[in-house]
């Protein structure tokens, strides 16, 4: 055993006049301590030995040990250091070359365009309020006045997860839940992301994002409605822009009604955008129908109050010019780096 012990030590020190590099060591104290190296097969040899010689042997095996460990460990650092002041040496660097451009991040134009929808109504006293994009048929259909056989709560339009869950298809669902919630004066916009099984197209897609107003106090008029909404397409798109207003249904208010402002892009003349009409619809609207108002615990004898709902994407499309919803929801960094 004392043979062996010698002659591992020898063949270590001749291993170790070889190396040439950090990566011999390396390689090296593997082959000698590893788990099936040299050191680790004689000492399961060690058992072979007579108990009262096994002691001194093992501990001629363990200073072997400590010897190589030592030895790898010295010539490790020696060559790190020659190869790192080697590497130093060869790796210059001008410093008169430009360094790389960071390209710093910009809001998506949607994300845009809802900041500034959102703080224009902030400003006009209204907070903000968000409410879950999965939802139960009550707060998003039945609660808001939609009869059974409503075309909208047909699987063709909304998208079911169970009978009585869905994805929500309007941010109006967020309406209720306030009214509940909340002891009239209620002033809040809820905007929010909504579905719909719907056809994608230049104009429509299965998922888009809408804003919901709200407003319920006593002696709300429908006057307070109409001049709200153009004093906020005024603040929007600026003060010489034309408002029109049409009657319209939506099961949760009466009565309800269209807004239309004059083309942004042919100043009311006629083009493709507002298919040759000179207007553009932008908003549903309409005062809180009472039964609405019932559902919520509010005296529809005591309060009134008024809605609207909007979609963001034809806002920005508005605002930015662009002719293809699709566009929002492509990720073409070509397209959305013109937004700053």
């Amino acid at each position: 055993m004392r043979d062996t012990i010698s002659s591992i030590q020898k063949q270590f020190q001749s291993d170790l006049s070889q190396i040439k590099n950090s990566k011999d060591v390396e390689l090296l104290k593997v082959k000698y301590l590893g788990k099936k190296g040299l050191i680790q097969h004689i000492m399961q040899q060690l058992k072979e030995v007579s108990k009262d010689l096994r002691p001194q042997i093992g501990k001629e095996i363990n200073d072997l040990k400590e010897e190589i460990l030592q030895l790898c460990q010295n010539g490790l650092e020696s060559f790190l250091n020659v190869e790192q002041t080697k590497r130093l040496s060869e790796e210059k660097i001008d410093v008169t070359i430009p360094g790389r451009r960071r390209f710093i991040g910009r809001r998506h134009p949607l994300q845009l365009t809802l900041n500034k929808v959102i703080d224009l109504f902030c400003n006009m006293g209204f907070s903000v309020q968000y409410g879950p994009d999965i939802d139960s048929d009550y707060y998003n259909y039945e609660g808001l006045n939609f009869p059974p056989d409503h075309p909208a709560r047909d699987t063709q339009d909304t998208f079911y997860i169970t009978k009585d869950l869905l994805l929500r298809s309007h941010t109006s669902n967020t309406q209720l839940r306030v009214m509940q919630e909340k002891t009239p004066p209620i002033r809040i916009i809820a905007p929010g992301t909504v579905y719909r099984n719907e056809t994608i197209s230049s104009r429509s897609h299965v998922f888009f994002h809408q804003i919901e107003g709200l407003y319920i106090d006593r002696k709300v008029t429908f006057a307070d409605l109409l001049a709200t909404m153009d004093e906020f397409w005024k603040k929007l798109f600026g003060p010489s822009v034309q408002t029109r207003f049409r009657p319209s249904y939506f099961p949760f208010v009466e009565p309800g009604l269209e807004v239309d402002i004059a083309c942004t892009s042919c100043k009311a003349q006629g083009c493709r955008l507002c298919k040759h009409t000179g207007w553009l619809e932008v908003a549903g609207a309409g005062m809180v129908h009472p039964q609405v108002l019932r559902n919520a615990n509010i005296d529809p004898e005591e309060y009134s109050g008024y809605a609207w709902g909007m979609g963001i994407e034809r806002v920005a499309m508005l605002l930015y010019g662009v002719k293809d919803i699709r566009l929002f929801t492509e990720n073409n960094l070509r397209f959305l780096n013109q937004f700053a």
